[in-house]
This record gives C-alpha cells, structure tokens and sequence, in this order.
C-alpha cells in the first residue's frame, strides 16, 4: 500500500483544557455541565450565521474564494514592482491599517525596513501611517522621498478624516515635486465599489481626476474584517508574500469551522469559552499574549476586532441595553512577565488569557558556554535561546494554573502565510459567532461615530 504523502501545510490547534473546571476549579474554570448547556444554542446560531452568509449578509468568510480579486492584486503588484519603488506607504486607520501591519510583522525579516533593497528581494519598505501625528508624518515625507513611493489610501467611504488629511497632503506633495501627471504612477486607490446601490466614496472622484488604479472594497466586509481583501492583499502582495498560501490557510480554517459541533470547530470553541467566562465567571478581560514577535501584531489587530465587535450598549434589536464586550488587552511573552504577570497572577481574577505559541521558529540560536566566571548558569550553557523561550512559556502556563487563571492555548506548528492567515480567519468567525451568543450586532460601530462628528465639527465642518 503506499504511503500518503505529508500535506505541505500543517494546522494550527486550540487547547481548552487549562481553561477547564479540571484545571483552575469550577469558580474560574468551565464545567462539563456548563458546555454541555451551550451546545444547543451554538448549534442554533451556527444556522443563523450558515443562513446569512448564503445571503451574503457577511462577507468576509468568502473574501478567499475571491480568485478575480486575487488575480487582480497580483497583477497591479506586479506592474508596480516593475517600476522599482523603495517604499510603500499606506495611508489608513483601523482596520485599513492594523491587518497588513499584523501580516508585515508576521511574515518578514524583524528589520525587513532596515535591510538593502537586494536583501528585500527588491520590495519596498513598508510604512503604514495609522495615525496623524504630525511629527510622524512630516518624517515619513522625508524618509519617504516621492519619486521612491508608492502610496496607498484606504477608506470605504473615502470619508475618514484622518486618512482624507493624509491624502491631501501626499497629493499637494506630488504634484509641487512630481508634476500632477506623475500621480497616478505614485497612488492607488482602495475603496468602495462603484454602483447604483453603492454610497459614492469620496475617493471616487479623486481615481477620477488622476486616473488612479483602484481597487473595490465589498459592501459587506467592514474594515476589521476586510484583511483578506484588496486592504491586506495589495500591500501583502507588494511586499511579496505568499497569498496562495494565506488563500490555502483561510480554506482550511473554514472547513473546521462550518463544523457545527464545539470541540470540531475552533472558532466557535474560543467563542464560546470567552463569552462564558466572561458572563459565568467574571473574566472581563481577555488577554492575547503571543509567545513569539512575529505575533505581536495580531494581538493588535485582535484588540480592534473584539473590541470595536462586541463592545455594545445596546442589543441586536437596538432596545434593550446590555453593555456587553469583554476589555481585550496584548501582552507579549517573555517581555510582559516582566511587567503585566505580576498584576495577572495576584491582582483582580477577571481576565481569560490567550497564549499564542510557536512550536518551531524558523531559527536556532545557541548559548554559548562562556562567562566561567560566573557561577550557577550551567543551565544555560550550550542551551538554545529556543529552549528558554519554551521553558519560560511553559513556567507562565504553570504560574498561572497555580493562581487559578484560565488560559486558552493556540498552538502553530510554524510562523507562516498558511498559519498566520488561519489565525486570523479563526478570530474573524469566533467574533462572528461572540456577537450572536451576546446578541448584539459585531458588525457595526455607532459608538465610533459621535467622536467623529465632534472633532468635524470643531474642524468647521458640519454633520
């Protein structure tokens, strides 16, 4: 009989069990019981959420499937990276910003920006402007020289305040330096769609004069789910990572999680652990704590998504009020052990906590057995800085057990496009699934709004 060859990806896994009654007693823990309560309705939302994405209610779950989509990306990246930019600008906030820099951070060199154009495989250096400080700013227009940029504004509506003065700025600066010819070789576009039944996007018009590539984002992806889309793909082509790969990674964690049953479907476990132990058990907080570097921008980009998701005063209906949504926080292992353990082991017991691991970096570095002169580091010597780092996750683990604080485990084989787009995918269909158990709608952000229309209005502006 022959052998099955070994699938050129390998899976992320979810591990409950520290999060369990067993582990930190019933007070902080989940009991068989309470699991076995939930089950039911899990399984009635599963056909509510099934029923909305046939009607492409949401229409994030599908942004993969997108092969025109992709294609496209891939094309104008390539036309682009034949006119040998040394930098990509992305003029963006929210979730325009936070997926590509989650997927920079993820997937490239720790210093990708610092490297010669050679060590960068001829990309550009990726700088994304999530902000409007104008100190940043005006640095980056001069790290940033134009006739070497290529800028990427990212609005739906092309209304967002902060990324409109951004634009604004880019352009004034293009055509004084460049000429206003020059802009559409320096500028793309990523927006709303075109359409009778679409809102016209402020950009529209702005693609218009200049001639601009631009690339639609669906009406039905917000910006915290849209990574998979042209927001994420187009800089996540640029810079030349692997979109079959995040493609393959995104196809795989949706036939884990069309499964209706807890333990077969990942998402809809965490889902259900975190909306538990936030209504049975007290843990308003969830804490992501990536065990790896490459990880620490996804738990930035999950602080929008179950923040901004879940964080409602009023319920589905828009009547009762409820004031759901735990406080998502990042921490980063080993670095916060020295700064947030001590709070999170003896402080309040109200916080879940999700580790993020690595099972194997794709580096080894040895410790060197030297410093004779100093007693006691023979467990040390000729260690690798690997082995400490699982030492040092496993002794948080522990210390937390001990102090009865529940911890979900998500466990990659690797850091790579397949897994990092897994993760991601995971998160976006656990939210999904977090706003049906709360009843509350994850996909809108009313609360976003009124700050939005002050600061309009002391700019002179009006509604």
């Amino acid at each position: 009989m022959q052998k099955k060859a070994k699938s050129v990806y390998e899976d992320l896994r979810v591990d409950i069990s520290r999060a369990k009654s067993a582990a930190v007693g019933a007070a902080d823990g989940l009991t068989p019981g309470e699991f076995h309560e939930i089950e039911p309705r899990v399984a009635r939302l599963h056909t509510t959420l099934t029923n909305e994405r046939k009607d492409k209610k949401y229409g994030f779950y599908d942004l993969y499937k997108d092969k025109a989509a992709f294609d496209g990306v891939k094309d104008v990246a390539c036309h682009f990276s034949e006119m040998g930019f040394k930098n990509l600008v992305v003029l963006g906030i929210g979730g325009s910003a936070l997926g590509i820099t989650a997927l920079h951070t993820a997937l490239g060199d720790p210093y990708r920006n610092l490297r010669g154009r050679k060590a960068r495989d001829g990309r550009p250096r990726l700088f994304v402007m999530d902000n409007i400080d104008p100190v940043t700013f005006k640095t980056m227009m001069h790290v940033c020289k134009p006739e070497k940029t290529l800028y990427n504004v990212i609005s739906k509506s092309g209304g967002t305040a902060e990324t409109i003065a951004q634009l604004m700025i880019v352009v004034d600066m293009l055509e004084k330096k460049l000429g206003a010819g020059a802009v559409k070789d320096h500028l793309v576009v990523t927006t709303s769609p075109r359409g009778e039944k679409a809102p016209k996007s402020l950009l529209h018009p702005v693609a218009d004069a200049y001639d601009l590539v631009s690339f639609d984002i669906p009406l039905n992806v917000g910006g915290r789910f849209s990574v998979f889309s042209p927001v994420g793909m187009f800089p996540a082509a640029m810079l030349g990572m692997d979109l079959d790969a995040m493609v393959a990674g995104c196809a795989a964690m949706d036939k884990q999680c069309s499964r209706v049953s807890l333990t077969d479907n990942p998402a809809y476990l965490r889902a259900a652990v975190q909306y538990l132990m936030d209504v049975r058990k007290g843990k308003v907080m969830s804490v992501m704590m990536p065990y790896a570097d490459g990880l620490r921008d996804v738990a930035d980009w999950y602080r929008q998504l179950w923040a901004e998701s879940l964080g409602k005063k009023f319920d589905l209906e828009g009547k009762k009020e409820v004031f759901t949504g735990q406080t998502p926080i990042k921490a980063l292992g080993v670095t916060d052990q020295h700064s947030q353990v001590q709070l999170y082991r003896e402080g309040p017991n109200n916080k879940l906590f999700t580790i993020l691991e690595v099972k194997r970096f794709s580096a080894s570095l040895r410790i060197p057995d030297v410093l004779p002169q100093v007693k006691g580091l023979d467990y040390l010597r000729n260690a690798t800085m690997n082995k400490l780092m699982a030492a040092e996750l496993r002794g948080t683990l522990d210390a937390l057990k001990m102090s009865h604080r529940p911890v979900i485990r998500v466990i990659l084989p690797a850091l790579n496009a397949y897994t990092v787009a897994q993760v991601l995918y995971m998160l976006e269909v656990e939210t999904a699934m977090a706003g049906c158990l709360y009843h509350v709608d994850a996909f809108n952000q009313p609360g976003v709004e009124e700050g939005k229309i002050i600061a309009r209005k002391l700019m002179g502006g009006d509604r």
